[in-house]
């Protein structure tokens, strides 16, 4: 049969499925970003112009991890600590960004519809998408070179954005049926940030065993 692990790993490895994987992604986050539009313009109307970075979570999420999958399609031949550190950099925040707001976005839509949202079709594969997000970014962390550092980093990140969204009122917009639960939203928010570098770095830690 084989070693799973080498075998798990030829898969996750191989350049057309990770070729596959970036397009995906790519694309995704692309809509992301269109998806975000009226409430981007309606930011950019309404509040100061430097909010508008904090706007768009999950699309820049999976921006993180669209960007840490061409580390691995072309590994950099250069040592150099600037290029080490940006990529660090990125695959840390690829991983808990990915985490968070992949569970955040299906909760959301989950708490909604608890509460009396109709879903459509859309929601469904918000779902789907959102977990494949959380999904990949754990399987793929074991390949990244991001380490404790760089995730911490990336939660403080993660908390900076829930502070800037819950203070200035830049949060995803709701379902109208959680516009009285903003409170438990944003507990909610910040654990799981918290959650998310500890997912992040429990896989870590097995990685550092391997």
């Amino acid at each position: 049969m084989g070693n799973p692990s080498v075998w798990n790993s030829s898969i996750l490895l191989y350049r057309p499925f990770l070729w596959l994987l970036f397009w995906v992604n790519l694309l995704g986050t692309i809509y992301g970003y269109i998806w975000y539009e009226s409430q981007l313009i309606y930011t950019s109307e309404n509040f100061d112009f430097w909010l508008l970075v904090f706007v768009p979570d999950s699309p820049t999420a999976s921006l993180f991890f669209t960007l840490a999958l061409l580390y691995l399609l072309f590994p950099p031949k250069s040592a150099s600590r600037l290029v080490a550190g940006g990529r660090v950099m990125i695959e840390a925040l690829a991983v808990v960004c990915s985490v968070k707001y992949g569970i955040w976005a299906v909760a959301m839509i989950v708490a909604g519809a608890w509460q009396g949202d109709q879903l459509e079709w859309t929601h469904y594969m918000l779902m789907a998408s959102h977990l494949g997000m959380a999904f990949e970014a754990l399987l793929y962390f074991r390949y990244m070179k991001a380490g404790l550092i760089a995730l911490l980093i990336g939660a403080g990140w993660l908390l900076l954005n829930d502070t800037i969204d819950y203070s200035y009122s830049v949060f995803p917009w709701l379902a109208d049926e959680l516009e009285d639960d903003i409170p438990a939203v944003r507990a909610f928010t910040y654990g799981l940030s918290i959650f998310s570098f500890v997912a992040a770095l429990l896989v870590w830690r097995f990685r550092k065993k391997v």
